[in-house]
This record gives C-alpha cells, sequence and structure tokens, in this order.
C-alpha cells in the first residue's frame, strides 16, 4: 500500500487525504453523542453533511440545529477547520508538533493543495496561515459572542453562536445553528458587517493576508515593500465583482424585491448577498425571493467564487480575470496579456482557459443530469450547482427534496469545488510530461 501510494501524483494524494477525511468526517457524525435523540440519519445525508463540511460549502440536507447535539456542533465546527484551512495547512501543523522534517514530497503536497508555484516558503506560508485564520476566529467569536449577549438568555448559548458563527464565516463554510442562517439578523447592520468583514478575510485569499501583515510590519520598521500581482490582481477582481454584484442586485431588484424598502434596507440586502456569493452561503433573506435576472447574476458570482489558496471554491476570482482580460486584449490585436506593469506567462494563460472550459462542461452537464432526474425548474436547478460547485452553499430550498441521486451529483460537485479543478484534471494523470518531438504546424479556420 505504501508503494502504491508513493507512485501517485501530488494531486492524487491530495485527492485521496480529501477523501479519508471526508470518510472520518462522516465517522464522527455517526457518533451516537452528536446527534440529538430521536434523530435517525441516512448513511447519504451523513456523507452529504459531512461532504458538505468538508468542502466549507453549507448546503444542507437537514436541520443542523435539529439534527446536531452540542457535540456535534463542536465537531461540525473541526470539520469546518481541516476543510476551511485545508488539509495541508493542519498536517503540517501537526508535522511540526511531533518533529517531523519537512522534506521535497510534502513541500510538493502543500504546493498543490495551495495552488502555489514554487516550494519556496511554503513552511513559512502554512504557519502564517493558521496563525492568521485562528486570530480572525477568536477576534470575530469574542465580538460576535459579547454582542450576541443580547439576543440570548445565557452567556454560553450566546458565546457557542458567537464561535460558530465565527468559524462558519471566517471558512465561508455558510452552516448555522439559528436554523434560519442570518435572517433574524435581517435589520442588524453591524451582526451583518462584521459576517462580511469574517467572510471576505477568508475568501480572499492567505497570501493577500498575509502580504498585507507584512506590508503593516514593513511600514513600522520603514522597509521597503511592494504586493506581488497575484494579490493586486485578486484584490482589485474580488472587489469588483462584490460592488459589481451590490450595483446589479440594486438596479434589477429596485421594482420588485425592493419597492418597499428603504434606501439602507435595500443596500444592505444587495450588499451582503453579493459579498457572500463569494463563497459565504450566509443570507438575511430567502433569495428564491429575488427575480430571475438576479438569480442569473447570483449563478455568476458563485461560480466565480473566491481567490485562490483561500477557503472558497469555483473557478477562482483570478481565473475569471485572465480569461476576460485575454479576451478583451485578443479583441484589441494584442498577442500578450499584461497587467499592473507586469506580463502574464503563456502557461497561466492557458491554465486559466483550461480551468474555465472544464468548470462550465463539469456544470453542464451536471445542470442536464439534474434537469432529468429532480422535478425541480431550470433556474432552481442552475441555482443549486453553480452554489455546489462554487461551494458557497445558498440555496432556493431544494436540496433536501433531491433524489439519492441528486443528492449524489451535488456531493460530487461541492467535493471537485473544494480540491480545485486543477487537481480535480490531475487525478487522471500521474505527472506532466514535455513533448519530446513536434508536427509541421498548419493553420485551421476559426470562428
Amino acid at each position: 500500500m505504501k508503494r502504491n501510494f508513493e507512485h501517485l501524483s501530488p494531486a492524487q494524494i491530495i485527492v485521496t487525504f480529501y477523501l479519508i477525511a471526508a470518510f472520518i468526517a462522516v465517522a464522527l457524525f455517526s457518533l451516537p453523542f452528536a446527534t440529538k435523540p430521536g434523530v435517525e440519519l441516512s448513511f447519504l445525508d451523513v456523507l452529504f453533511t459531512a461532504v458538505s463540511a468538508i468542502s466549507v460549502t453549507g448546503l444542507a440536507v437537514v436541520s443542523t440545529p435539529d439534527t446536531f447535539s452540542t457535540a456535534g456542533i463542536f465537531i461540525l465546527m473541526f470539520v469546518l477547520q481541516f476543510g476551511g484551512i485545508g488539509i495541508m495547512t493542519l498536517g503540517t501543523f501537526f508535522w511540526l508538533i511531533l518533529g517531523k522534517k519537512i522534506g521535497l514530497k510534502e513541500r510538493k503536497l502543500i504546493m498543490t493543495d495551495q495552488n502555489q508555484s514554487t516550494l519556496a516558503g511554503l513552511v513559512r506560508l502554512m504557519k502564517n496561515i493558521l496563525f492568521i485564520i485562528l486570530a480572525i476566529e477568536l477576534v470575530g467569536a469574542a465580538i460576535l459572542g459579547t454582542y450576541f449577549l443580547t439576543y440570548f438568555p445565557t452567556w454560553q448559548e450566546a458565546y457557542l453562536h458567537g464561535l460558530f458563527a465565527s468559524v462558519s464565516a471566517t471558512t465561508n463554510a455558510g452552516f448555522d445553528i439559528t436554523g434560519e442562517s442570518l435572517v433574524p439578523f435581517a435589520n442588524d447592520y453591524f451582526v451583518q458587517i462584521i459576517n462580511i468583514i469574517l467572510l471576505t478575510l477568508g475568501a480572499i485569499g492567505f497570501p493577500v493576508l498575509i502580504e498585507v501583515k507584512d506590508y503593516v510590519k514593513n511600514r513600522k520598521l520603514n522597509r521597503a515593500n511592494h504586493f506581488s500581482l497575484y494579490t493586486k490582481l485578486t484584490t482589485t477582481t474580488f472587489f469588483t465583482l462584490m460592488f459589481v454584484g451590490t450595483a446589479a442586485i440594486l438596479i434589477l431588484e429596485s421594482g420588485r424585491f425592493f419597492a418597499d424598502k428603504s434606501w439602507h434596507e435595500s443596500f444592505f440586502y444587495a450588499f451582503f448577498q453579493s459579498a457572500t456569493t463569494r463563497n459565504g452561503g450566509l443570507a438575511t433573506m430567502d433569495v428564491s425571493q429575488f427575480s430571475e435576472p438576479t438569480l442569473l447574476v447570483i449563478c455568476l458570482l458563485m461560480f466565480v467564487g473566491a481567490s485562490p489558496s483561500s477557503v472558497g471554491g469555483g473557478v477562482r476570482t483570478t481565473t475569471f480575470a485572465i480569461n476576460i482580460l485575454y479576451i478583451y486584449n485578443f479583441s484589441r490585436g494584442r498577442k500578450s496579456l499584461k497587467i499592473f506593469r507586469r506580463e502574464l506567462l503563456q502557461d497561466d494563460i492557458l491554465k486559466s482557459m483550461a480551468i474555465m472550459h472544464t468548470a462550465l462542461a463539469i456544470c453542464f452537464l451536471a445542470v442536464i443530469a439534474l434537469r432529468f432526474t429532480e422535478p425541480f425548474s431550470l433556474m432552481e436547478i442552475l441555482f443549486e450547482v453553480c452554489s455546489a460547485f462554487g461551494t458557497t452553499g445558498l440555496s432556493m430550498g431544494i436540496t433536501p427534496e433531491l433524489s439519492s441521486i441528486g443528492k449524489t451529483i451535488i456531493i460530487m460537485l461541492m467535493f471537485i469545488g473544494r480540491i480545485g479543478i486543477l487537481s480535480f484534471i490531475f487525478i487522471f494523470t500521474k505527472k506532466q510530461t514535455e513533448d519530446h518531438f513536434h508536427y509541421p504546424k498548419e493553420r485551421i479556420i476559426i470562428g
């Protein structure tokens, strides 16, 4: 077994690790004390919940507060940490505790799990990710837990809700223990703002957070500092999508859902729903109340998802940006792609194209399959597919009603969304190979 494991590529090993983690989560959720007395779950429902948690999606076939005991809620938070921070981040932490040397093989696994392009500085990256995310979660839990003292009768209940809300938002998991997501806080803008901040910090990308931390440190020491192209591109795309999404929802719903709302109610409904499509999955309203044009905009935002090397899924912000920029440059007759005074490698452009086309194909096939097996409208199915692939967790309410085949398809989409399209593509090959020969080139008619 060890020999066979050593022959696997880093992508295949990472996928295997996530599969093992999913089945460990199944075992944990199946423990008698994890659920409330009298609750019985089928294996498929437990598997669905486990994959939804390990992929930090948040789609659920059962009600979390009605199904899980307090112990089960802590187990769920533990699984969300593995799914959100990443298998290799926590694995590196345990290796360091045990005194294990982080060799070339381990570094290749970390590089694959975090979508990195170099082996340099990976152990430092893992330490920084763990420290930053845990610090964000603890601060978020303290703020929300203290604030929730006005909502809940006991401090224990308030801080449990605060801790879970902070972990769920920071990992962009979308799970909740209120039974109504953030609908009870639809008019509480403080809770919404804190959640938006946590969602953003989790989805914007771990390298971005580390570069910001280093920037603050270097400014204090009067050292020179600059942000990488990755940080500039993904941050610009991330916030552009967030604000464009907010504006689109406001415009499309101005005479519909927002017709009887005040300006601040309309703004926060639109802003929060746009922010949560970055992979959050939390909601301050029933999204099925939106019109179809708005739902299509949300589908696009969920399909794009979060930034690379973050807690989120989807095709990722940089992939979307490169595809859009390439089309724009091609229309202007340019063959190279330049941005922020840098020129992108052709390999990265081709990689982004491959990711986008593969993602579109997967979602297209999933929509066809679900349309064939499920009795729901095309809009409901498309929304569910984009939410699962983007590991977002928003739903129009059809998740618990899916058939066994439908649940299985959504499980596969959530898993693919978590491991990433590149890892999914490289499951079927052990290693990348260079061409040893070339044929004569010939042009064909295009378009």
